[in-house]
This record gives structure tokens, sequence and C-alpha cells, in this order.
């Protein structure tokens, strides 16, 4: 299908990624198929052990530096990451319906969801204010400052295969945290698609790997 083709997926792909660079994984293999016509889409290398370790390792080395960008240049990332999605919303909103189920429209209209996030978090990267306050110390005030978390940890279900990604990883990206996505093992082309979307905008503004993590596994 083109559609597939645009979005760079093959039969068979990695489901690990730091970003811009797939973990190679001796995990399982998760077969993606269609309820529209039970056909395969492809297969998916599931992550293993090996994998995730250096993924999070990768994740917490990145953190350390993405915490200093200041927050308006972190928004201009995801400024272009919306951007860069704008460009494949008929084909991921295509795969979002074939892979998962639902219409076209509902799934142009996920698809628009995260575009819509990407505008909201970036007025928000310049919008993260703090308190100040009068102490009973003299000449002294006190303010309040916000400060990352560190790795924020999304597992999304598989009828809402993109959208709820995108509201959690779009706002901790601003707020400089970084993020570790673990999608539905029943709609995980749609994650492959979006990783290699973002993929494109990290690379171009030669961000570290690690900001943008992407693990495919299977629920026990």
């Amino acid at each position: 299908m083109e559609f597939l083709q645009q979005l760079q997926l093959l039969k068979k792909n990695e489901g690990s990624s730091t970003g811009t660079v797939w973990q190679n994984s001796k995990g399982e293999i998760i077969v993606s198929s269609s309820p529209v016509d039970n056909k395969e889409i492809g297969t998916v290398i599931s992550t293993d052990k090996e994998a995730y370790e250096k993924i999070i390792t990768t994740a917490q080395a990145a953190f350390l530096e993405w915490r200093n960008w200041p927050a308006p240049k972190r928004g201009e990332v995801v400024r272009q990451m919306g951007d860069a999605l704008r460009k494949e919303k008929q084909a991921l909103g295509q795969l979002v319906s074939y892979e998962m189920g639902k219409s076209l429209q509902e799934g142009l209209g996920e698809v628009q969801e995260m575009i819509d996030i990407c505008d909201f978090a970036v007025g928000l990267s310049r919008q993260l204010y703090g308190l100040t306050m009068h102490s009973e110390r003299p000449s002294h005030r006190m303010y309040e400052q916000w400060h990352p978390l560190g790795i924020v940890g999304i597992i999304s279900a598989f009828n809402f295969p993109v959208a709820v990604w995108s509201w959690n990883s779009a706002l901790a990206w601003v707020c400089g945290d970084v993020c570790v996505w673990k999608p539905s093992e029943k709609t995980p082309l749609t994650a492959i698609a979006c990783q290699s979307i973002v993929a494109k905008v990290l690379k171009k503004n030669n961000l570290p790997e690690g900001i943008f993590n992407l693990v495919i596994s299977i629920q026990d």
C-alpha cells in the first residue's frame, strides 16, 4: 500500500529506538494484522532486555543535556514535529485506520489531535511561569521554579494508538523531559511510523540520541 511506503514501513521492522537509531533486538516477533480485512501488514521485532537497558541508559544521558536547553528552543523542536506530522497527516491517518480499525475520518482526526497538542506545547514553552513571594527576611524574595523530572514513561492503548502518546510527550519535551514510549503491541506500526517522522526532526536539529525513545514489547 502506498501509505505504508510513504511512512517507510517494511515487512519486517525493528521495534526499539533511541531516536534516530534503531536498536538490534532478539525479542519476539509481533505480527500486525488489520481488523479491516485480516491481512498481515508487517512484523515487528519486540524489545529484549539488552535493548531496553541500552535505551534507558541513552535516555538518561540525553536528559542531562536536554534539560539545559531553554524552553523556547525545546518548543521550536516541537513546532517542527507538528509541521512534520502535518505533511504526513493523510498517510498516518490511513495507517491508524487500517491497523487499529477505526474509520478513516477518526484516524485523520487522531493525527490532527497530535498536531494540535504540538501547537499547544509550543505556546506553553514560553509560559512556564513561577510565582514570586515576599519573604519575612528583609530585602529577600522567594520564587517558584520548575525543574524537569527526567525520563517520562508513556504507555498507550490500541484504541488511541498515537494521540495519547502525543498528549504526554509534547508537553514533557517542552518541559525538558525525555520520553520512553511503550505503545500497544496491537498497533506497533503506527508507533514506528511516528518514530520515523520525529527522527527526521531530531536529526535536522542535531539533538542527542535518547530524547524520544520507543520500546515495543508484548504484554504478559
